[in-house]
């Protein structure tokens, strides 16, 4: 739909007072759904999940540092990718500013991936980012809560990653090594495909890139035993990604062809 030009300042008025009476109905809507989120059922946690941390080795219990409640961002970041992937970081980039307001309102923050330490650690400096950051490697926490599939329930068609079960992947072509390939290289190759895009900027390929998936997890601490409270996955973590709420609010929203978005420090060096 084209948009009016030219439009009086009292032809403005009146179409926006509409639409905010849609976008009140859809803050209503949302507080309706955050009460229910709050109203789920708990699953008691009994598996030591352990976790490598800056501080040493930490259970799921020590990530609360003594809250009641623990969000954890589930991080595409695996043992064989070179960089953190874009799309995670660029909703990581808003993490700064918001975990020690979490913090200090009773609520533990981490991301969470299956790479070592030291390239969480590593990446994390490259992102200038302060936010703790944990790594899952050796542990099944990724695969219990869906956000890491192994290359054999990839091959069978066994993954079952937000709520769906997906098909079986295809067979992966010979492999050939991304890391180091600009996107505009593999365009020129005539592998433009969006999902290959990204899975290069990680340095793996596209099979391997794919085992591993986004999430966000709750957990609340009570007398002593966690339970698991909700997670959402995909899509579901639009709400999350800052810079398309904001694309949302600009004149023409995301105006999205393919994959535009790169790690905060790649812009203007492909």
């Amino acid at each position: 739909m084209t948009a009016q030009l030219n439009a009086t300042r009292q032809q403005w008025l009146e179409a926006r007072l509409d639409l905010l009476e849609e976008e009140k109905e859809l803050t209503r809507q949302s507080d309706a759904l955050a009460a229910k989120r709050r109203q789920l059922p708990r699953v008691r946690i009994d598996k030591d999940y352990r976790f490598d941390t800056a501080g040493g080795d930490a259970s799921l219990k020590d990530l609360f540092g003594g809250r009641s409640q623990l969000l954890i961002y589930h991080f595409m970041f695996g043992p064989d990718y070179s960089a953190g992937c874009p799309s995670c970081s660029s909703i990581a980039d808003g993490f700064n500013g918001v975990f020690v307001h979490l913090e200090n309102h009773d609520v533990a923050f981490w991301a969470v991936s299956r790479a070592p330490l030291e390239k969480l650690e590593a990446f994390k400096r490259r992102m200038d980012w302060s936010f703790p950051w944990a790594s899952s490697d050796g542990s099944d926490f990724n695969a219990d809560f869906s956000v890491w599939f192994s290359p054999e329930q990839q091959r069978r068609g066994e993954i079952e990653y937000n709520y769906r079960r997906e098909p079986a992947a295809p067979e992966p072509p010979a492999p050939q090594p991304l890391s180091g390939k600009t996107v505009p290289e593999w365009q020129a190759r005539g592998s433009e495909e969006p999902i290959v895009q990204i899975a290069s900027m990680t340095g793996t390929d596209v099979h391997t890139y794919t085992r591993d998936r986004p999430g966000v997890s709750a957990f609340e601490l009570i007398d002593g035993t966690v339970y698991h409270s909700y997670s959402s996955y995909a899509r579901g973590l639009d709400g999350l990604w800052g810079m398309y709420q904001w694309l949302d609010r600009a004149p023409k929203g995301r105006n999205e062809t393919g994959i535009w978005w790169r790690h905060h420090d790649r812009y203007g060096k492909e």
